[in-house]
């Protein structure tokens, strides 16, 4: 009879360290993030920041402490601003823009822009930006999100009416006008609602 095979041990996996930080480390991670996401300054920094708080807590006996880190990340980031690498006003306007199409109200985009680092004034910038396209009305965001939660005129219209108060209050969550929420949820049907959205509709 063959020996039994030797049960292989288990090996927990090791707790990473994180490495020491350097200047080029730190640039290198900035570079990395850029090359995945689009980002304002304000919200690098705070990632980079946080890299630089982990490697501190890790290697407590390095020379880069969390005032030195932070210099870094400054300096990196001002070196990529000026090199066009980082232009917060570009990100505002062009996240503003995708946002409205999604359905986000104004209300909702300035927040998400303020939680992505972009300074107050740019935030009002790309909101005015988005208020002198048509495409990108008020009214165009309501409409996106009905279309996307499939709500008033894309229920059933038996549903309608039982949904009404739910849609309503959907809307309003999301940081639509009244007003606004029951006008586009009046649209009579889903043609009416898409004229409504390129403002094609008599109201």
């Amino acid at each position: 009879m063959a020996e039994p095979r030797k049960r292989r041990e288990r090996r927990l996996p090791s707790s990473r360290k994180a490495k020491p930080l350097t200047a080029t480390s730190l640039e290198n991670a900035a570079v990395f993030y850029l090359g995945r996401f689009a980002s304002s300054s304000g919200n690098l920094r705070r990632v980079l920041m946080r890299k630089v708080a982990r490697s501190t807590r890790a290697n407590p006996d390095t020379d880069v402490d969390a005032e030195a880190g932070a210099k870094m990340v400054d300096a990196i980031i001002a070196r990529f601003v000026q090199k066009g690498f980082i232009d917060d006003r570009a990100y505002a306007d062009q996240a503003a823009a995708s946002l409205a199409r999604r359905g986000n109200s104004r209300f909702s985009i300035a927040g998400k822009l303020a939680q992505k680092g972009v300074e107050a004034e740019m935030v009002d910038a790309a909101i005015e930006t988005l208020d002198e396209d048509s495409g990108s009305s008020e009214v165009a965001a309501a409409c996106a999100l009905v279309r996307r939660k499939r709500m008033g005129p894309y229920r059933l219209p038996a549903k309608r009416a039982e949904w009404k108060d739910k849609d309503l209050a959907s809307l309003a969550r999301a940081g639509f006008r009244l007003d606004l929420a029951r006008r586009v949820l009046k649209a009579p049907d889903v043609a009416a609602l898409e004229a409504m959205a390129r403002g094609e509709d008599s109201d």
